[in-house]
């Protein structure tokens, strides 16, 4: 396999152009954003696990794909949200699950009895390595996550990265950032908060709108398993989570 990027793009440019529009709107700067790709990428390639090659993220990309496109159920994705109780009816299906970031943390919160298959069920966790223990743990049980730069997580995507490292060597993960350049190794499929880039995720892997259910999505509060935000802030983010929902044409919670 070779070490250059696998075809995996935003399924369209908005998707991407929406996030200088974003940067602009919060005054944020680019090189910041580039900075972070980067050095998340230099880390990683550094670091010993052999799974963090840049060959073995590939596959665990073709993997991702693969597993999602065979499914003959549902892919749903989790937003932070979610409730046990919505969970426990997706699963009366064969349905598979994408969390964003924290929201993986819902799984542990099952009854005893439902929590091994819930996690057996979570393809990936879409990250930018704030969502606490949720995403930690599924980086642990190897879940893919897939883990994202931007301008100011460089100190969270690091602590996530080394959170113990002789003992994550069955760890997975994909790289993706948020500049207009191509990146070798790293993926820009559109998106903005860890909600809305795990649906761009999705459509990117060739699953259509028609095959996904968006659970525990909401522009109106700050969901539980947020992690770690600033409420306000937070609020003003989830405002474009929506306006990408919409570039998607995607129907969401609120």
């Amino acid at each position: 396999m070779s070490s250059r990027n696998i075809e995996f793009n935003a399924i369209n440019c908005d998707l991407i152009s929406i996030q200088s529009e974003i940067r602009k709107f919060f005054n944020w700067d680019l090189q910041e954003d580039i900075d972070s790709a980067v050095n998340l990428l230099h880390l990683v390639e550094n670091l010993p696990p052999e799974n963090w090659t840049r060959i073995n993220r590939n596959r665990t990309l073709l993997d991702i794909i693969k597993k999602l496109n065979n499914n003959k159920n549902k892919i749903v994705i989790v937003g932070a949200a979610i409730t046990t109780d919505n969970i426990i009816q997706m699963l009366k299906s064969d349905n598979l699950f994408v969390a964003a970031d924290g929201a993986a943390g819902v799984f542990s919160a099952l009854p005893d009895e439902l929590i091994d298959m819930a996690w057996s069920r979570l393809v990936c966790v879409v990250s930018d390595a704030d969502g606490g223990i949720g995403t930690e743990n599924a980086f642990k049980k190897g879940i893919p996550i897939i883990l994202h730069a931007h301008g100011d997580n460089q100190h969270s995507w690091r602590n996530f990265l080394t959170l113990d490292i002789n003992n994550i060597q069955n760890t997975k993960i994909v790289l993706t950032h948020q500049i207009p350049q191509k990146i070798e190794g790293m993926y820009n499929i559109g998106g903005f908060t860890d909600g809305d880039r795990a649906a761009c995720f999705v459509r990117s892997t060739g699953i259509s709108n028609e095959k996904i259910i968006m659970t525990g999505s909401r522009t109106d509060i700050v969901g539980k398993w947020s992690g770690k935000t600033n409420k306000e802030l937070k609020l003003l983010k989830l405002q474009w989570m929506s306006k990408i929902f919409k570039l998607l044409n995607m129907k969401y919670s609120k």
